[in-house]
C-alpha cells in the first residue's frame, strides 16, 4: 500500500475508534487479531498501520473457529463431530486436571460457532490411548448415540501391540470386571461372587492376530462391550499386556505411550439413521516396534506362544538357532534344541528323548534326515585297550 501524506493519515486503531465509537479499545484489538479488519480490501492486523482518509476501512465477519492443534477434526455436521485424540490428553476433566482436556478444547471450538454450541460426551478414550472419538452437539444426539453404544450396535475397533507372542490366531475374551472405588479395574476373583458395593460387569472383546514378531504381537481388536480399561485388563489377564501399560503389568515401554489406537468408529447417524463409518490409521511409530521374526527357525503359528522365562536371554530367540544350524552342517550338530540347550558338536545328547519319552528314536527333530544315524557319543564309542607294561 502506498504511503499517504502524514497530514491526511491516521493509525488504523484511531480510524477504528472514529468509525466505531461505541466499541471499546479491547474489542477493536480483538477484531484486528481475528483478521476481521480490512483496509482497501486487504486484511490488516497491525493497529499502528497508517491509513489515508480516502481509503476504505471495513469490518468483516469473524473467521470460522479452528479446533485446537492437538486435536484433528475428522468430520462435523449439525448433530455431531468426530475427532482424533492424541495420546497424553484426557477426554474429560478430573479432580486433578480440568482445563487441558479434549472436552474443553471442543467446547472452545463450538463456542465460537454461529450459533454457539456446546459438546456432549458420548464415550471416552483413556489418556494414553489415541484415535477416534465422537462427540454430540445436542442432548438428543447424545442419547441416541449412547443407546447404540450400550446396545453393542456401534462398531469400535482398535490396533494394539502386546508383549509376547499370542498363540491363537483369533479369539474372544469374556470376563467379569470389577471397578473399585479407587477406579482401579480388575478381573473378578474366580469362583467367588464379586464384592458388594462395587460395580461388576461382563466385558467381551474379540481379537485377531495381524502380525507376530519375535517379542511382540500386533492385534486387531473389536469391542463387544465398552467397559473402563476393558482392553487393557483383559489382554493383561491373557498374559499379553499392552506395551506401555505398566499399570497392568507391562514391562516394556518402547515409545513412551500406550500402544493402543482407536482405528474405527461406525454407527447410525442420530438424525438420519444412515450408517456412517470413520477410520484412522495407527501411528507411524507403531511400525518399528518389535524384533523381526526369523523365518528359518520360527515355529508355526499354531504352536507359537509367549517367550518363556526359562529360555529368555539364552539364545533361543530364533536368530541363534539359524546361525548354529548353518555352522553345524548336518546331523543336528551344534544346534539349540527345543529346551534352549546347546548340543555338543560331534556328540549325540544323552538327553535326546526316545520312544519311551513320546518321540521317535533317531536324529534330532531340528536337523538331520529320517535315515541318518546319530553320531556316536564318546561314551558309546569302542574303547581301545590301553598298552600294558612290556612283557
Amino acid at each position: 500500500m502506498a504511503k499517504s501524506d502524514p497530514q491526511l493519515s491516521t493509525t488504523l486503531l484511531d480510524r477504528l475508534r472514529r468509525d466505531f465509537p461505541d466499541s471499546s479499545g479491547r474489542r477493536l484489538r480483538t477484531w484486528l487479531v481475528a483478521g476481521r479488519v480490512r483496509v482497501g480490501g486487504e486484511i490488516v492486523r497491525d493497529p499502528r498501520t497508517l491509513v489515508a482518509s480516502e481509503v476504505r476501512v471495513t469490518l468483516g465477519a469473524p473467521p470460522p473457529p479452528a479446533l485446537a492443534a492437538p486435536l484433528r477434526l475428522v468430520h462435523e455436521d449439525d448433530d455431531l463431530l468426530v475427532i482424533e485424540k492424541p495420546p497424553g490428553l484426557l477426554t474429560i476433566g478430573t479432580e486433578r486436571e480440568r482445563e487441558r482436556t479434549a472436552y474443553r478444547m471442543v467446547w472452545a471450538y463450538l463456542k465460537g460457532a454461529r450459533p454457539p454450541r456446546r459438546p456432549f460426551i458420548v464415550h471416552r478414550l483413556d489418556r494414553e490411548t489415541s484415535g477416534l472419538l465422537v462427540i454430540a452437539k445436542t442432548p438428543e444426539a447424545q442419547a441416541r448415540l449412547q443407546g447404540q453404544f450400550a446396545a453393542g450396535q456401534a462398531e469400535r475397533r482398535y490396533a494394539a501391540i502386546v508383549e509376547g507372542v499370542v498363540k491363537a490366531d483369533e479369539g474372544m475374551l469374556k470376563d467379569v470386571l470389577v471397578e473399585e472405588r479407587s477406579l482401579r479395574v480388575r478381573p473378578a476373583d474366580p469362583g467367588r461372587p464379586p464384592p458388594k458395593g462395587r460395580r461388576a460387569r461382563i466385558a467381551i472383546t474379540w481379537y485377531h492376530v495381524v502380525e507376530r514378531r519375535a517379542d511382540v504381537t500386533r492385534l486387531a481388536i473389536r469391542l463387544g462391550t465398552g467397559r473402563r480399561h476393558q482392553i487393557r485388563v483383559q489382554l493383561a489377564k491373557l498374559g499379553h499386556p499392552v506395551l506401555g501399560d505398566a499399570r497392568h503389568g507391562a514391562r516394556r515401554d518402547p515409545i513412551h505411550r500406550l500402544c493402543l489406537h482407536a482405528t474405527r468408529l461406525a454407527f447410525r447417524h442420530p438424525d438420519t439413521g444412515a450408517p456412517v463409518a470413520f477410520d484412522s490409521a495407527p501411528p507411524a511409530e507403531f511400525a518399528g516396534i518389535g524384533r523381526p521374526l526369523d523365518r528359518r527357525s520360527a515355529p508355526p503359528a499354531a504352536t507359537s506362544g509367549t517367550v518363556s522365562s526359562s529360555t529368555r536371554g539364552r539364545g533361543d530367540d530364533g536368530g541363534d538357532v539359524g546361525r548354529a544350524r548353518d555352522r553345524s552342517g548336518s546331523g543336528g550338530r551344534g544346534v539349540t534344541d527345543d529346551r534352549g540347550e546347546r548340543r555338543d558338536r560331534g556328540a549325540w545328547s544323552s538327553r535326546q528323548p526316545g520312544p519311551e519319552h513320546g518321540r521317535p528314536a533317531g536324529p534330532p527333530w531340528r536337523g538331520g534326515s529320517a535315515t541318518q544315524q546319530p553320531p556316536r557319543s564318546p561314551a558309546n564309542r569302542l574303547r581301545r585297550p590301553r598298552p600294558g607294561p612290556p612283557r
